[in-house]
């Protein structure tokens, strides 16, 4: 399931979607959640906010593209991905991964992957927000590290 949305998300309520309470074949549910952080490269300013854009049906497309890959490396039951464009504030939930499986490891995995692949090939674009200066924020080069481990 991915899903690229404007408003905030409930982690219990996104987690029940792929955790029934009556399934028992799961013995695994590994969950990430990135938050809006004050991590602007010039230290002299301090961040506000975040802008989020995306390009509508290729950000899909690329979402449902990591999570088919991810389904095909690791057996994994489900897979939830929610990526939220717009103006978030610090502090503000930016992205949720979360995987169940039948063992620990797969689930773990997968979810790493995940977010490793969603760092690098989700064309997502943001824009820092100080209170002194803006600016756009290029891919770090150890998330590319981090991908690049996976091959």
């Amino acid at each position: 399931m991915v899903r690229i949305q404007e408003e905030g998300f409930d982690i219990q309520s996104e987690v029940k979607k792929i955790k029934p309470s009556d399934e028992s074949d799961i013995g695994a549910l590994v969950t990430f959640v990135g938050y809006v952080r004050d991590f602007k490269d010039n230290k002299s300013d301090t961040l506000s906010s975040m802008e989020i854009e995306f390009y509508p049906g290729m950000t899909e497309k690329a979402l449902i593209e990591i999570e088919e890959k991810a389904r095909r490396a690791w057996d994994v039951f489900d897979v939830n991905i929610i990526h939220r464009f717009g103006k978030l504030n610090l502090n503000d939930e930016i992205v949720l991964v979360a995987v169940t499986s039948a063992h620990r490891t797969e689930a773990f995995r997968a979810c790493e992957f995940i977010i490793d692949f969603l760092k690098t090939d989700a064309p997502f674009w943001k824009k820092e927000i100080g209170l002194k200066s803006e600016s756009w924020v290029d891919v770090n080069k150890k998330d590319y590290e981090k991908v690049n481990k996976w091959y």
